[in-house]
């Protein structure tokens, strides 16, 4: 094993809702919000603007998919129900996977679906799934529709070395990871003619650069740039932070871990290493083990955005 990712549960919002047609303002909301009405008309009534939708959405070449995890005490009759409650509203389940750890009367679920935003109101979502959490004594239950429900907000904490930032940012401009980043937090100063500060720049993405000393973690000012954001990505952070930060910010944090655990331990595993072909120097086994974390890490937010991880006992996941 090359490296771990590190993730700390907490509380985590749940996802606005979404209304398709607003009743009052007859409008739709979204980012891909429009004003539906006909040129010339001073009022346009609902079953129109029903019709006009339909014939948008009926063009498209997909269905909307949605994402539903679900965590109760295990009973009978579960994941029936839960493939009821998206078939009565003409959505059609693409994958359910389904874990009961062996001896503990848990039951933890996620089912990936399709469906007709007419037919099933993104607000109408969230009812019906609570319903169900209600039945079962759910402990979570927790619905998300990509193309329609606001990215993730994060921040970013990272020291000096480049190769973890770098990739997450240009993975993000590509659009291959659904977030919106709100600041990058360093404990390292970067000149303002480097590749990464030049990024931040053209992409307005705010560099806060706060040292740290043996009295002052700059904690506080941490969790003032961090209190809007809905997880925190640590990549390549090379800081401790605090159980009281934990708990304040109270929210998830993925860390990729710089050792190539469980065998190489410290702030220079690659050093550590015995065994390498006669090919290799330090420098190309560095490289390698630099790029399996860049790899990692995206791999765990990309998961995490996709709720494939679950809280499972104290300091465990359930990973999907």
């Amino acid at each position: 094993m090359y490296g771990y990712v590190h993730y700390r549960t907490g509380c985590h919002s749940k996802p606005r809702p979404f209304d398709l047609i607003d009743q009052n303002n007859i409008k739709r909301k979204g980012k891909r919000g429009m004003v539906f009405g006909r040129r010339g008309s001073s009022s346009t009534t609902i079953s129109s603007l029903r019709r006009i939708a339909a014939r948008a959405f009926s063009s498209s070449s997909s269905p909307f998919r949605g994402i539903h995890v679900f965590q109760c005490p295990d009973a009978v009759g579960i994941v029936a129900k839960l493939s009821d409650c998206i078939a009565s509203r003409g959505g059609n389940i693409h994958s359910v996977d389904v874990f009961v750890p062996e001896n503990k009367q848990v039951f933890y679920s996620r089912s990936e679906f399709v469906f007709d935003p007419l037919r099933w109101p993104r607000d109408v979502i969230d009812s019906d799934f609570l319903k169900l959490s209600k039945i079962f004594s759910a402990k979570k239950s927790v619905v998300r529709v990509p193309d329609l429900d606001p990215k993730y907000k994060i921040a970013v904490l990272t020291s000096r070395l480049d190769h973890c930032l770098v990739d997450l940012l240009h993975r993000w401009q590509e659009g291959r990871l659904p977030v919106d980043i709100s600041c990058i937090i360093s404990n390292h100063n970067r000149a303002p003619n480097t590749h990464v500060i030049r990024f931040l720049e053209r992409h307005g993405i705010p560099y806060h650069y706060l040292p740290r000393t043996l009295g002052n973690k700059r904690e506080q000012e941490i969790l003032e740039l961090v209190e809007e954001t809905d997880f925190l990505v640590l990549a390549r952070y090379m800081q401790i932070l605090s159980g009281k930060f934990l708990e304040t910010y109270d929210k998830d944090i993925i860390n990729i871990h710089h050792g190539l655990l469980p065998s190489f331990k410290g702030r220079n595993p690659s050093k550590q290493v015995e065994r390498v072909s006669h090919r290799d120097t330090l420098r190309s086994f560095v490289m390698k083990s630099e790029n399996l974390e860049k790899q990692c890490l995206a791999q765990a937010m990309k998961s995490y955005c996709e709720l494939r991880v679950l809280p499972y006992e104290s300091n465990r996941t359930v990973v999907f």
